[in-house]
């Protein structure tokens, strides 16, 4: 007897093994002939498109479709891959069951020595044991469950099999669980021990039903069974294996010995033995593992299935939040325009340094006199438009400010559309994936940018106004004093200070407006306007830019509408092939 250290590396494909015989190929009694390769190819396709399935939103299903992926990336991992992998690796016979059932005692037993430690006290933190024939390790080499196993080879298991000890099912450690569970996925063939005391336990039928669904080869060990209780425990067990469906399972009493330690004697393991040996037949271990990959493959249909509904039950939810988010972006948006409409920006600094200006004594103030006449000369104007630069500067960050509130109130409106009692399915999970960190620091950049955009809009605005042809009506001696008309203007202010009077006036400074169309009339008015307009789109802007962050977590692939089409793209190729 030897041992070996358990190997991790990928399975990799692999051609047939010199010294084996054509009649021991699983493909021999699968249903119909398979393209091993081509079935290899689309199994390994499969995992790699199950493995990056994510289910972002949190809705009803998530957490069943979740354990449901983990569940199929184990058995890709633990089973169908690394058997199609390798078609002539010995059959792995898991022996599994609750705690106290005497799994190691049984292995021992069977194979004639201590390979595996028997637990005396609980929970065990051993590793489990996969024990093989010396001449089988080539082929069991790149088996992925000897990362987590320790190897030991016995020349008295019989050649085509490999019996692997699990732990304790019902293990007070997680770890064991997991383990027990995860080993259990990469069975050919499951050995479930139990005692006349425990095998009414719901546990292990639950993971029988696990194994049924899946198509997995199961045997049963009725372990420590008092010779006065046997056959009522016998016909009771019986009847709980044909309302399992197990009722073609073979199922193995071993006697209670009474209190003992070491191996048990060989005539009470010896049926067990006689059929492991058996199945360890080139055309039975083959049978068995056909039988077991032909179910495993079948049940697999219908998982991807399962799993392709979850994905496209995510994309529909996505697309619903998308719908409620864009009409619950109506209403701040509109209020972020009208609030700009209504002289937002002109509160605070802007209005204070307006009166500062416009007061006696100030550059502003007398700029048309009582009888409107316009007064000023290119000094005067030059030093004007140089006192109300600050305003300009003003103008820019109550803007900017005020864009920024208009923001951060859509993003407390869209958060409270996607976490009320009314919200969408998976808008909880949807608020809480929106990133809170940087978002007021890019709202505030994207704010300043816009409002310095729109404050460079000033100047350009008032040169357009003031180069556009007057009304058609205007004409003849009303032309002219229209042209001097704004002449004076320029010559009073400056076109900068002109256009830091018409950016106030937009900002709802009354008197700023009253200001700059009695210096150019209907043409002032229209630089207002076009003025508040263009702020009032830029306020739109800034709230519909709360969506982007939202928009990027519903652009996960995960959520397209078509992402449950490679998960049925794989699901179609294994139809055609299986």
């Amino acid at each position: 007897m030897s041992v070996q250290p358990g190997t991790a590396s990928a399975p990799p494909a692999r051609g047939p093994v010199p010294g084996r015989h054509s009649a021991d190929d699983p493909r021999s009694v699968l249903a119909r002939p398979l393209a091993a390769t081509s079935l290899l190819d689309a199994v390994k396709d499969l995992r790699r498109d199950v493995a990056v399935t994510q289910f972002p939103l949190t809705i009803d299903g998530t957490e069943a479709a979740t354990a449901s992926r983990d569940r199929l990336l184990d058995q890709l991992d633990e089973h169908l891959v690394p058997r199609l992998t390798e078609l002539s690796a010995p059959a792995v016979v898991v022996v599994a069951g609750s705690t106290g059932a005497g799994k190691s005692t049984l292995v021992n037993s069977l194979v004639g020595a201590e390979v595996s430690s028997a637990g005396v006290l609980r929970p065990t933190t051993r590793r489990p044991v996969l024990v093989h024939h010396p001449l089988d390790a080539e082929l069991l080499s790149h088996h992925p469950v000897l990362e987590s196993v320790e190897v030991v080879a016995d020349e008295h298991v019989p050649r085509g099999i490999a019996l692997l000890d699990a732990p304790d099912l019902d293990s007070v450690l997680e770890s064991n669980r997991e383990s027990a569970h995860r080993l259990l996925e990469a069975a050919d063939l499951w050995l479930f021990v139990t005692t006349a005391a425990r095998y009414g336990d719901a546990l292990p039928w639950r993971v029988l039903e696990g194994a049924v669904e899946r198509g997995a080869s199961i045997a049963m060990v009725l372990n420590r069974v008092p010779s006065d209780s046997l056959p009522t425990v016998r016909g009771d067990l019986l009847s709980r294996l044909r309302a399992h469906r197990l009722e073609g399972s073979p199922l193995f009493v071993v006697p209670d010995m009474g209190p003992h330690e070491g191996l048990l004697a060989p005539a009470a393991v010896a049926p067990i033995h006689r059929w492991l040996t058996m199945l360890a037949g080139p055309d039975r271990a083959r049978t068995v593992i056909g039988r077991t990959l032909r179910g495993s493959l079948s049940s697999l249909r219908e998982w991807v299935e399962e799993l392709a509904e979850a994905v496209q039950g995510q994309a529909d939810a996505a697309s619903t939040l998308a719908r409620a988010i864009d009409d619950a972006l109506e209403t701040p948006a509109q209020a972020a325009a009208e609030a700009i409409r209504a002289g937002g920006v002109a509160d605070g600094p802007v209005r204070a340094r307006w009166a500062e200006l416009s007061a006696d004594g100030g550059p502003l103030h007398g700029v048309v006199s009582s009888s409107g006449k316009v007064r000023g000369s290119g000094r005067t104007g030059r030093a004007r438009a140089l006192a109300v630069a600050p305003l300009s500067a003003d103008l820019t960050r109550s803007t900017a400010a005020a864009l920024a509130d208009a923001g951060a109130r859509t993003e407390v409106s869209l958060r409270s559309v996607l976490t009320s009692k009314d919200a969408p399915a998976g808008g909880a999970s949807l608020a809480a994936a929106w990133p809170r960190d940087g978002a007021a620091s890019r709202r505030t950049a994207a704010a300043e940018l816009a409002a310095r955009g729109w404050t460079a809009q000033g100047p350009r605005v008032v040169r357009a106004g003031l180069a556009a042809k007057p009304d058609d009506e205007v004409a003849g001696r009303a032309l002219a004093r229209v042209e001097k008309g704004r002449a004076k203007a320029v010559k009073a202010l400056g076109e900068d200070g002109l256009a830091a009077v018409a950016l106030t006036g937009a900002s709802g400074v009354t008197e700023a407006a009253t200001l700059l169309v009695a210096l150019l009339g209907p043409t002032g008015q229209r630089m207002i306007d076009d003025l508040v307009l263009d702020l009032a789109d830029r306020a739109t802007a800034q709230a519909r830019l709360e969506r982007t962050a939202v928009g990027e977590i519903l652009a996960d692939p995960d959520l397209a509408d078509d992402a449950a089409a490679r998960l049925r793209l794989r699901l179609a190729v294994l139809k055609g092939l299986t």
